[in-house]
């Protein structure tokens, strides 16, 4: 039986993240399997991000933007972002960069298979794949599949952030390539968030998403239609043509992810529980996670030293999620306050969970305090979602 000191179980973001880091560490000479079903020959995903940092990845950000702007009715705010850039990576880039390094590895292999089973044994973890097994020191799970998830309805939130976007081309030049809307709140709001994205690629083209933070989806055609509104209706787009389309779903919940999954086995990427709660961004935080498990293997000689979230940003996830599934239609006015009163890197230090004390409490206050305490005493009084 074939023996490694890393297999990885899944080569999403998370997976391919970590074994590139591991190549690119001290650890850079061991044996390392990654298995996934899929070869990733597809752009089926994009990643954003704001930063102020380099990352393993800046050669080939799509695109990276200085300035990001929010709109709603009667309300149009731009910001320079400073030290923080907001980029934008392809899934299929991502993909291509990382598997052409790890396949010139002679410790490194890539098996495209379905993974049946991960047993643990007295030496470590062996793996079954395609009807074949494999041993291992050490392995890392980022397989998370919703319908294995044990949920607790009565204890924790599950909300979900769900988009439609399409890569449109214009006939005239509408947008303006160096500037990306975070945020358009001029969606008709009804059980939840809703609002539209914008990442222009040039005058004329650009990635046009419309998203909800919810705990029901909508109707196929529902994102589709509301799409086709606001680029005729609210931005007053002329002809326009959708050369591709993007769809997702990501959860957004404050349960519990346990990293352990057992003696010898981690659990990465959203099966960790990278996602964040209350905004569904995780590439960053997989890339901080990624850093952390080797610093772990270097210093420990196993992956677990990882040090726990701050329990206060949990449970600011935990109120926001509260808001969102209790007061959803409460939503807007909060988020346009919170851009509204706030610079923008401050929001940005907030959601990184990065703040300090002082900026906390400033944040804080700036945003309207009944929504807030009233999920405050549900959630801390009342121990009720």
């Amino acid at each position: 039986m074939d023996r490694f000191d890393y297999i990885i179980a899944g080569g999403g973001a998370a997976g391919l993240s970590l074994a590139y880091q591991l190549v690119h560490s001290s650890l850079r000479d061991r044996r390392i399997l990654v298995v996934d079903r899929d070869k990733k020959q597809a752009n089926d995903r994009t990643w954003c991000f704001w930063t102020t940092r380099p990352t393993f990845f800046n050669s080939i950000y799509f695109r990276s933007w200085q300035k990001v702007a929010v709109r709603s009715e009667g309300f149009t705010r731009t910001f320079d972002l400073g030290d923080f850039r907001y980029n934008m990576l392809r899934g299929i880039d991502f993909y291509s960069l990382v598997l052409q390094d790890l396949s010139v590895r002679p410790n490194v292999e890539i098996l495209a298979a379905d993974i049946q089973q991960i047993l643990h044994t007295p030496e470590g973890v062996q793996v079954t794949a395609g009807g074949q097994s494999y041993q291992a020191d050490w392995a890392f799970d980022s397989r998370f599949n919703p319908a294995d998830w044990a949920m607790r309805p009565d204890r924790y939130h599950y909300l979900k952030q769900h988009f439609t976007g399409w890569e449109v081309e214009t006939e005239t030049e509408v947008f303006d390539p160096s500037l990306p809307v975070l945020f358009d709140f001029r969606a008709a709001q009804e059980g939840g968030l809703h609002f539209f994205y914008i990442l222009p690629f040039s005058a004329t083209e650009a990635l046009v998403e419309y998203t909800v933070f919810s705990a029901d989806l909508l109707s196929p055609s529902a994102y589709e239609e509301q799409l086709g509104h606001y680029l005729t209706g609210t931005l007053k787009i002329g002809p326009y043509q959708v050369r591709a389309v993007e769809k997702g779903i990501i959860p957004m919940s404050d349960h519990p992810f346990p990293r352990r999954l057992g003696d010898h086995t981690l659990a990465i990427g959203t099966l960790g529980g990278r996602v964040k709660a209350s905004t569904g961004y995780a590439f960053l935080r997989i890339q901080a996670d990624s850093a952390a498990i080797i610093r772990s293997l270097e210093q420990h000689g196993h992956p677990f030293a990882i040090k726990p979230e701050k329990p206060r940003y949990r449970l600011f996830d935990s109120i926001l999620l509260q808001i969102l599934y209790r007061q959803g239609n409460q939503a807007k006015p909060i988020f346009e306050q919170m851009f509204r009163n706030n610079p923008i890197q401050r929001v940005f230090e907030f959601l990184d969970e990065s703040a300090n004390w002082l900026d906390n409490y400033r944040f804080i206050a700036s945003l309207p305090p009944l929504p807030f305490l009233k999920a405050l005493v549900r959630l801390k009084l009342l121990h009720r979602i």
